[in-house]
């Protein structure tokens, strides 16, 4: 299944006027399709591919999307259409393929939509026509308000900048507004298969527009008179009604949804705090043990400093007394020798052989 990101359109999963809102600018470009060799460039999900498939002698889809593409297979299969994958911007088809080529609301997502335009250009026959739309930007940028920039577009144009890119790869164009408008149909109920159609209001307001179209050619075009896109589901009152009962829908939810979290928002406070208080008396008891660590430590410096004082005095003692028994083993070999020369003196031998003198050890 195609990823629904909520910018490419597929059938069933966007609101029922974005629908209607591509579906026109297909209605718009099929009056022109009829019987001619059709391209649609950044086909999507193949719906507008389909329609133009309805009165086209041949049409061929092109989109670099291989999921969409595979929608479009599976969803469309009609004896005149096909798809292919492939770049917008380097098609593989030779020059002048086809009479009718569209790609709409596809310029801005090109980051090279210059060689876009150039690449339409080429395949495109010398009586052929281009049909082009983009979003006005400066419209788009105020309805989208604080959800910011489209990520999904690379470029976005204003009225003056698409005319003068469009005419400089282009001789002729034909620039239209797409707009969203209110009116009252009156239909009867037994069609005849005309329309009769009455536009009051205002000259055209370039910057208030939705969308931009523009129709582009290499040869000069016939005037195209205003075209109105009357939707099935046309009934705009109704719709909106069931808008908004699927709004309330949507409002209840996110309040059940906005309520919870504002429970899991409590816990989590309550939670925090508690943890808080928790980090704040450990950081007390740490602060404690440190500063009892930095009295250990002087009471450590003050013990070591007496200990290597009295290690040093023992040091001192143990040096005095070594050198007093230094002496004092020098002192008593010195009498030994005395003794020892005093034993062999011949006198004392003499002495001893007669009984006289002193009886002297002899060790």
């Amino acid at each position: 299944m195609v990823e629904f990101t909520g910018e490419r359109v597929i059938p069933g999963f966007v609101d029922r006027d974005l629908m209607n809102e591509h579906l026109a600018r297909y209605a718009f470009a099929a009056r022109l399709a009829r019987g001619k060799r059709v391209l649609d460039a950044g086909c999507g999900t193949g719906y507008g591919a389909a329609e133009l498939a309805k009165t086209a002698y041949s049409v061929v889809g092109v989109d670099s999307a291989a999921d969409a593409l595979s929608y479009a297979r599976e969803q469309y299969r009609l004896p005149t259409l096909r798809f292919e994958q492939a770049s917008c911007s380097a098609l593989p088809h030779p020059d002048a393929s086809f009479d009718l080529v569209v790609a709409f609301e596809v310029i801005e997502h090109l980051p090279d939509w210059r060689e876009f335009l150039m690449e339409m250009r080429r395949v495109l026959a010398p009586a052929g026509q281009f049909i082009v739309s983009t979003p006005n930007r400066l419209y788009y940028a105020e309805s989208r308000g604080a959800s910011g920039p489209n990520p999904f577009h690379v470029h976005e144009f204003d009225f003056a900048e698409f005319g003068r890119e469009l005419s400089s790869v282009f001789p002729n164009i034909s620039l239209y507004l797409q707009n969203h408008v209110d009116g009252v149909a009156f239909q009867p109920v037994e069609p005849a298969g005309s329309a009769e159609v009455r536009v009051d209001g205002a000259e055209p307001d370039a910057n208030g527009a939705h969308f931009f179209v523009a129709i582009c050619s290499h040869r000069t075009q016939a005037p195209s008179a205003t075209f109105i896109y009357l939707p099935s589901a046309s009934n705009v009152l109704k719709e909106r009604e069931r808008h908004i009962q699927l709004l309330e829908g949507w409002l209840e939810a996110a309040k059940g949804e906005l309520a919870e979290l504002n429970q899991q928002h409590s816990r989590l406070l309550a939670e925090m705090e508690e943890r808080n208080r928790w980090a704040q008396d450990l950081d007390q008891k740490l602060a404690a043990a440190g500063k009892r660590v930095v009295g250990l430590q002087e009471e450590l410096k003050t013990v070591t400093a007496g200990y290597e004082a009295k290690i040093a005095e023992l040091h001192e003692e143990d040096r005095k007394k070594t050198e007093w028994a230094i002496g004092l083993d020098k002192q008593l070999r010195e009498k030994t020798a005395e003794l020892d020369q005093f034993h062999q003196s011949r006198w004392v031998r003499l002495g001893r052989q007669v009984g006289l003198g002193p009886k002297v050890p002899l060790s």
